[in-house]
């Protein structure tokens, strides 16, 4: 075959580079294939659209500012007179890549939010953003039902959450005492605490009986205990109902399928959207945000991007006018059940009829078949979403459909959305983004084991995976043994870089464990491969081979074998700048 035949053609060309999402450009990838970032535009961190696909709103919440935003109530009031609040300037920490200014900019805009009620800033809440030039953010749903859990239990899951990386957390407890179990989640949290009010209003009462008053008492209640953020289900209107005759699963919400039986029994249009301005006063007195809810979402992929869906979301971009008008804070919630091709589509109508005001979506769910793995059919459609535009990523655990999360569902569903919205943040070339993966990569390439669980989200688990079949940090790992593995045949080769990272050597070829902690002897029960005395061996650093190799004996002897690739072909090493 030619030499010509075998160059790579150089007639195509990358698609447009836009933002690299390492900050000190290492690797070799030439960055991010999103669009570069616009922060302060309607674009911010943004995907190239597919032909086809609806563009952003001109409209912002600017155009909506008035007289008494000069009280600066809300953080979208003090942001749009030009002030940035002390919890802007906390926001900013937790994201380097943006400024205070920026933030506030942003949050004036209405493209981002930082739900945090006057109350909860009294006790431990630490202020965080919402919004697509910031970093992608998870909601953690818990609360407990009338056939599980309670207060205590509720509490222990808020702290899981916030241990394995909950932005937010969502109380939609709907039995025991819910008072109780709502202030105790407030009091401890330091992530906001969002609700669906509805739930309460109709405990001790049919959906029937209520009314008006009802509403706004709960509303107040709620907001005096320091909630920081409402779902509100104010765009299911009597008009959209005939549209969900014909699906297979018809209302999915809880709140959307209440206030239906309400509007259905009453004649009456939806009461939370006919008293929407009462709201608002209520939520800019404490600075409560909006989650305008979908209470139309879709509940399998044959209901998806459907008439009713799509109607209730133009009514979604209305509210969110009227709530700006008013100086409250919004976001806006979106579909659960979407095949993998429709997700941009929606993520980007929502930014078009809401006017890039966070898009804050369940999943979505990319195939209905998988009962007891949602959290993996979702979580594939939540890197989607966040990639096109989903400001923040609502969890969805193993136990989706089939019952109340327990802890470790609290974890893994956790953990999947950390996933999905870390993947979508490097996709998006948000700068910084992909820091850590790149240390991680070096501490891989230098077969440096302990740096390699430091660096990783779950230490723990990394460490006890690692043990269960080799107890010595080597240069290999079991998976390979000593002679095949290609990291460290690489790492001896000269004319490559890989694994020569200075600040990333282990100091040592072989390397005694430092042996499984408790959360690891757990990890490693559950799996049921090991036996509980293997465990426990493991705990208490029990010596195994340290070198599993055919041509090498044991680590000590071992010598490094410097490989010379190159030269044996003929090239000289300067010839290729080494």
């Amino acid at each position: 075959m030619s030499q010509d035949k075998l160059s790579i053609d150089r007639s195509f060309a990358l698609p447009p580079v836009g933002d690299n999402p390492s900050s000190e450009r290492q690797g070799t990838t030439p960055g991010s294939f999103a669009q570069k970032g616009r922060v302060g535009t309607a674009w911010t961190y943004s995907s190239p659209d597919t032909p086809g696909m609806p563009q952003p709103s001109t409209i912002t919440a600017m155009d909506f500012a008035r007289v008494l935003d000069r009280e600066g109530k809300t953080q979208l009031e003090e942001a749009r007179i030009g002030r940035v609040s002390a919890e802007a300037k906390r926001v900013a920490l937790q994201e380097p890549h943006l400024t205070p200014e920026q933030i506030r900019v942003e949050v004036a805009a209405g493209r981002m939010i930082i739900p945090a009620n006057k109350v909860h800033l009294k006790y431990k809440l630490e202020p965080m953003c919402i919004g697509r030039a910031g970093l992608t953010k998870i909601n953690a749903n818990m609360g407990a039902s009338p056939v599980s859990s309670g207060t205590d239990e509720e509490v222990e899951k808020l702290r899981w959450a916030e241990r394995w990386g909950a932005s937010t957390v969502m109380d939609l407890s709907t039995g025991g005492n819910l008072d109780e179990c709502r202030e105790a989640i407030i009091r401890e949290s330091t992530v906001p605490i969002g609700t669906v009010p509805i739930y309460s209003m109709i405990i001790g009462r049919s959906i029937e009986e209520l009314s008006y008053d009802i509403i706004l008492r709960e509303l107040e209640k709620q907001a005096k205990q320091g909630v920081d953020y409402f779902t509100i289900h104010a765009g299911v209107l009597r008009e959209h109902l005939p549209y969900v005759r014909k699906r297979l699963i018809g209302i999915v919400s809880r709140g959307g399928s209440l206030l239906a039986k309400w509007m259905i029994t009453h004649n009456k249009q939806n009461p939370m959207y006919e008293i929407f301005d009462d709201i608002c006063d209520i939520m800019r007195e404490y600075d409560v945000s909006f989650s305008l809810g979908d209470g139309l979402r879709p509940g399998g992929l044959a209901d998806a991007s459907d008439e009713a869906q799509l109607r209730e979301l133009a009514t979604l971009g209305e509210l969110t006018e009227r709530a700006w008008a008013r100086g409250v804070q919004v976001m806006v919630e979106g579909p659960g059940h979407v095949p993998f091709d429709q997700i941009e589509y929606n993520m980007k109508l929502q930014r078009r009829l809401c006017h890039g005001a966070p898009f804050y979506v369940l999943g979505p769910l990319v195939t209905d078949i998988f009962p007891g793995y949602d959290h993996i059919t979702s979580c594939i459609g939540a890197t989607s979403a966040g990639y096109h535009g989903a400001s923040m990523l609502c969890y969805v655990t193993p136990k989706e459909h089939l019952g109340l999360p327990k802890k470790d569902d609290v974890k893994q569903g956790c953990v999947a959305y950390k996933i999905a919205a870390h993947a979508a943040d490097v996709a998006l070339g948000i700068p910084g983004s992909r820091d850590r993966d790149d240390e991680l990569t070096k501490a891989r390439a230098a077969l440096n084991w302990q740096k390699h669980f430091d660096l990783s989200f779950d230490p723990d688990l990394a460490r006890a995976y690692h043990d269960e079949d080799l107890e010595v940090d080597t240069d290999f790992c079991a998976m390979c043994g000593h002679d095949w593995c290609s990291v460290r045949i690489s790492k001896e080769i000269n004319e490559f870089y890989s694994g020569k990272d200075l600040e990333s050597q282990p100091g040592k070829k072989a390397i005694a464990s430092p042996g499984v902690n408790e959360a690891g002897r757990e990890i490693l029960a559950k799996r049921g491969v090991l036996s509980q005395e293997e465990i426990m061996k493991l705990a208490h650093k029990g010596k195994k081979a340290d070198c599993h190799s055919d041509v090498v004996k044991d680590s000590e002897t071992a010598k490094v074998v410097q490989l010379n690739t190159l030269k044996a072909h003929g090239v000289k090493v300067n010839e290729v700048g080494l």
